[in-house]
C-alpha cells in the first residue's frame, strides 16, 4: 500500500500539499509519546497520533515514517502543515477513531 491508497480509498482528507504520496506504507504505529515512538516505531509506517505540534513532523522525517494521520478531526496547527510540506510528508485528518483507523487498514489487507 501507498500513501497515495490512504488518500484515494479511504477518503481521509489530506491536509498537506500532493506532497509524499509516493511513500510506502509497511505498517501502521500509534502513541502520542514521542519519545516512545522514537525508540518503537518502524522504517514506512503510517503514524497515528493526537499530537499536532511541529515536533510530529520532525520525527516522522527522522524515522522515515511514510505518513502521519490525525483522528477525531482534531485540528492540526497550521505551523505543522507547513513544515510537513517542506518535509515531504503527508498528513491526513478523520473523523475516525484510532481503533477504526485500525480496522480500515485491516480491511484494506494490511496484517
Amino acid at each position: 500500500m501507498f500513501v497515495k491508497d490512504i488518500k484515494d480509498k479511504f477518503n481521509f482528507k489530506l491536509l498537506t500539499g500532493d506532497t509524499g504520496l509516493e511513500k510506502e506504507v509497511k505498517g501502521l504505529y500509534c502513541s502520542d509519546l514521542l519519545s516512545w515512538v522514537m525508540s518503537h516505531a518502524k522504517d514506512g509506517n503510517a503514524w497515528i497520533t493526537v499530537q499536532t505540534h511541529i515536533n510530529i513532523v520532525a520525527i516522522a522525517s527522522l524515522l522515515n515514517l511514510s505518513c502521519i494521520i490525525v483522528p477525531e478531526s482534531i485540528d492540526v496547527e497550521e505551523d505543522t502543515i507547513t513544515k510537513a510540506n517542506e518535509e515531504n510528508i503527508a498528513i491526513f485528518s478523520t473523523e475516525l477513531d484510532t481503533f477504526k483507523i485500525f480496522v480500515k487498514f485491516y480491511e484494506a489487507g494490511m496484517r
